[in-house]
């Protein structure tokens, strides 16, 4: 299996993704938040196809539109919450203006599949460098943003009396959730960012972790899931991200069942 260069770099690319998923997934289920991901992805995904329309790099476009939606988002605050008519009927548009985009790309049959389920064996060697660059980036940012992050998730109305601006908070956390949602779509594409963005951090949560070791649980998770996908496609000949996808199921049912054993 390591024999194959497509597969070192799958495996690479699975590394660089759950470093950055784990983490940022576990502060999303913390602050109640997991719809922005899926949310995003659907915006990414427009923008992908557009940007293949007009001959640029699908990534370009899917992390240009999720951190622009990521923004935008941040910037309506609470004004989304309830309005879930709304955001169903933009996002539903999201997907139908990409399907419209990738209905013109008659040169690329694939291009569709790889962008809604992903194409982690297809990563090339110049793809790695923007995933170990995005993987840096984010962590780094998210690093700056941990402490008044996690204090304005956990007490709020403390937080902002202690001059915890939320507003900007909120804009920054869901630019850098775009990143990564933009970063995991090249594994599992924009229809499974659950898969790793969202599964894994709710395992490590559930089993009511401190913050540290909940985010390095979430990363690890994610990244047990990844490799033991790709090793679990190699020898079935499935699809990578189904495994990707049943081992993140079966890992936070496990996490569930573990935690109320637990008492917890």
């Amino acid at each position: 299996m390591f024999a194959y260069d497509f597969m070192r770099s799958a495996f690479m690319a699975a590394f660089f993704v759950s470093a950055v998923c784990g983490p940022v997934g576990w502060f999303l289920v913390l602050r109640g938040q997991g719809f922005a991901s899926h949310a995003l992805s659907h915006v990414g995904f427009a923008g992908a196809a557009a940007a293949l329309l007009v001959g640029q790099p699908a990534f370009t476009g899917f992390g240009a539109s999720a951190v622009l939606s990521g923004v935008a988002m941040g910037l309506a605050g609470e004004r989304l919450m309830g309005r879930d008519v709304t955001i169903g009927l933009v996002l539903s548009l999201a997907m139908g203006l990409g399907a419209l985009c990738l209905h013109f790309l008659t040169r690329s049959a694939g291009a569709a599949t790889s962008l809604l389920f992903g194409d982690i064996l297809g990563i090339a060697h110049a793809t790695l460098w923007w995933l170990a660059g995005l993987t840096a980036v984010c962590l780094a940012a998210l690093g700056l943003m941990a402490r008044p992050l996690l204090f304005a998730s956990l007490q709020p109305d403390v937080a902002e009396a202690k001059g915890v601006s939320l507003r900007v908070l909120d804009i920054l956390f869901l630019a850098l959730v775009a990143l990564a949602t933009a970063e995991c779509a090249q594994i599992t594409g924009a229809l499974l960012v659950f898969t790793l963005m969202i599964a894994p951090a709710a395992a490590a949560l559930r089993l009511g972790l401190a913050p540290v070791a909940g985010m390095a649980a979430a990363a690890g998770l994610a990244l047990v899931e990844s490799w033991a996908g790709l090793a679990l496609s190699w020898q079935s000949g499935f699809p990578a991200v189904f495994w990707i996808a049943a081992l993140g199921c079966g890992a936070c049912a496990a996490a569930f069942g573990l935690a109320r054993a637990l008492g917890r």
